[in-house]
C-alpha cells in the first residue's frame, strides 16, 4: 500500500508499536524449559490485551491448503520460518526465532527476532549478528527511487562477506491493508532490476539467513520451512514506511 495521509500513518505506527512491545514479552519469555505452545498462547493473549488482533492466525497465504493454525511462529535451529508451535521445549543452545503479525484497526505490522538460548558457539553468534545487522544496513539502503534488484544486491553482498548465505526462496514483502502483498523484496539481485521503491510504501523487510547455501524443504506439519541440510539459520524483519529521506522503522517501542 501507498499511505495516503498522516492518519493512516499513525495508526500503522501505533499498530506496529505495540506488535514490538508484544514481541519484547515474548523475548523475555523465551527460555530453556519453555514450551513453544506456551510463548504461542502468551503471545495471542497480549496481542489481544492490547485491543489489536493476531495477524497469522487463520491466515490463509496463495497456495496454502488451510489458514495458519496459531498466533506466533516459532522457528528452532534449521528451521527458517513459519515454525508451527507444539509441545515441543526450548532447549540450552538453541536458536529460537519469533515471527509475530499484528492487525491493528486494519491495518497489519509484521515484525521478527532471533535469540540464542543461554551459551552458543562463536560461529552462531555470528550468524544471528550478521543477520540482525544485515537487517538494519538494507534498511539504512531503502529510499524512494532505490530498485529491488539493488537492494537485493546490496544485502546479498552483506551477507556472504561475513561468510554466510541468503535464503533465496524466501523474500520480504509489502504490508498494509493486507499481511502481504506487492512490492516483493528479494534478499539476492541484480543492480538495476526489479521493482522501483516508491515514498509512501509500507514494507516488512526481512532478512533470512543460513550457514551454509542450502535449499529449503517444508516439514511434514504443512508450515514449518527449513534448511534441507540441516545447517542453521536466523531470521529478522521490521515493518518500515518510505518516508522522502529514507526508510521509517516503524516496529519500535516509543522512547526505548
Amino acid at each position: 500500500m501507498i499511505i495516503q495521509d498522516e492518519k493512516e500513518l499513525n495508526i500503522l505506527k501505533t499498530g506496529s508499536s505495540l506488535l514490538a512491545s508484544v514481541l519484547s514479552e515474548l523475548e523475555k519469555a523465551a527460555k530453556p524449559g519453555i514450551k513453544t505452545q506456551e510463548l504461542d498462547e502468551l503471545a495471542r493473549d497480549l496481542i489481544l490485551k492490547s485491543g489489536a488482533k493476531p495477524a497469522f492466525l487463520g491466515y490463509k497465504p496463495k497456495g496454502a491448503k488451510e489458514g495458519y493454525p496459531a498466533t506466533l511462529c516459532v522457528s528452532l535451529n534449521d528451521e527458517i520460518v513459519h515454525g508451527l508451535p507444539s509441545e515441543r521445549i526450548i532447549q540450552n543452545g538453541d536458536l529460537v526465532s519469533l515471527d509475530l503479525g499484528l492487525n491493528y484497526k486494519g491495518y497489519f505490522s509484521d515484525m521478527a527476532v532471533t535469540l540464542a538460548m543461554g551459551k552458543i558457539k562463536k560461529r552462531e553468534q555470528s550468524l544471528i549478528k550478521t543477520s540482525k545487522d544485515g537487517l538494519d544496513f538494507a534498511i539504512k539502503q531503502i529510499k524512494p527511487g532505490i530498485k529491488t534488484g539493488d537492494l537485493g544486491f546490496l544485502i546479498q553482498s552483506f551477507v556472504e562477506k561475513k561468510g554466510f548465505f541468503v535464503v533465496k526462496e524466501l523474500v520480504g514483502h509489502g504490508i498494509g491493508k493486507v499481511p502481504q502483498e506487492f512490492p516483493y523484496l528479494p534478499n539476492w539481485g541484480k543492480r538495476k532490476e526489479g521493482t522501483e521503491l516508491k515514498e509512501g510504501m509500507i514494507l516488512a523487510v526481512e532478512l533470512m539467513i543460513s550457514e551454509k547455501q542450502t535449499e529449503i524443504e517444508t516439514l511434514p506439519d504443512g508450515w514449518t520451512i527449513k534448511t534441507a541440510d540441516n545447517s542453521l539459520s536466523s531470521h529478522f524483519e521490521h515493518t518500515i514506511a518510505i518516508r522522502k529521506q529514507g526508510a521509517e522503522i516503524l516496529t519500535t517501542i516509543p522512547n526505548s
